[in-house]
């Protein structure tokens, strides 16, 4: 989709992070947005943003999990904007936790939101899609899309389905001129970790992942760009941050020996 001006597109998780920035991204390139997350106040934010810029934006508070209420989203962005073109699929939250010492209730709570709150957005909104006669769906996987870490099977999981359910969809959609993008975030600066529901292995864990995450992510406006950059060109996939590259990398050369050195290297790390 090489043109966004006078798109109208949907960003889940709109509030902060990657979907904030963007959200802003496509505003700036003409687009209008309809914003959606559990965080009101952030919405309210985002959107004097996008007012300031020009564009017309709509904000939803929003459940992704909730399939009645993202079915009622739907309702409101066409009746707000008259149609769709472009969908970002990218509220997401996570666990660290041993599968041990994880709930049942943790990993409902995850899979609602990171995994079925990409199949609604992507069903739902599809009949709108094929409507306007050329789409994007951008689906936000990660890093953890690509290689499985200790204490966060049920994050990898709903990332390794993400992958799977997008390169599966996009070869359907292709016919209909509808392109679906995935996206392996590596470090990304979000608010991801505070949000994060934590049993911590080794006392303080979450502290240091934080501390981590604020030295080395990268900037969410930079994971924007090349979100950007991927619904233009119609890319299957978009890697971002270094790390994301060379775990791709490693897992094509060998992946039993990435497999092997990861787990005592993030112990050495002590995250």
């Amino acid at each position: 989709m090489r043109i966004l001006r006078d798109r109208v597109a949907v960003v889940t998780g709109a509030a902060s992070g990657i979907g904030r920035a963007t959200a802003i991204a496509l505003a700036e390139r003409g687009a209008a947005l309809a914003l959606a997350d559990v965080d009101e106040v952030g919405l309210q934010g985002v959107a004097r943003q996008i007012e300031a810029l020009g564009r017309r934006v709509s904000t939803h508070v929003v459940d992704v999990a909730d399939r009645g209420r993202m079915e009622a989203f739907v309702d409101e962005v066409i009746a707000a904007h008259g149609r769709v073109e472009i969908v970002v699929n990218n509220a997401g939250v996570s666990v660290t936790a041993p599968l041990e010492e994880h709930s049942f209730e943790d990993f409902e709570w995850l899979v609602g939101i990171n995994f079925w709150g990409v199949v609604y957005g992507c069903k739902l909104f599809l009949p709108h899609l094929k409507a306007a006669g050329e789409g994007h769906i951008v689906n936000i996987s990660s890093m953890f899309g690509l290689i499985g870490l200790p204490t966060q099977s049920s994050y990898c999981a709903t990332k390794f389905a993400v992958r799977g359910f997008s390169e599966s969809i996009r070869m359907e959609l292709a016919p209909l001129k509808i392109g679906v993008t995935s996206v392996h975030p590596g470090g990304i600066s979000t608010n991801i970790v505070k949000n994060s529901r934590f049993i911590e292995e080794r006392p303080g864990q979450r502290d240091r992942v934080a501390r981590f995450f604020a030295k080395k992510a990268m900037p969410p406006e930079r994971c924007a760009a090349k979100i950007i950059r991927g619904i233009e060109n119609n890319s299957a996939r978009v890697l971002v941050a270094p790390e994301t590259y060379l775990t791709d990398l490693s897992k094509r050369i060998a992946p039993t020996w990435t497999n092997q050195i990861v787990g005592p290297l993030r112990r050495r790390l002590g995250i």
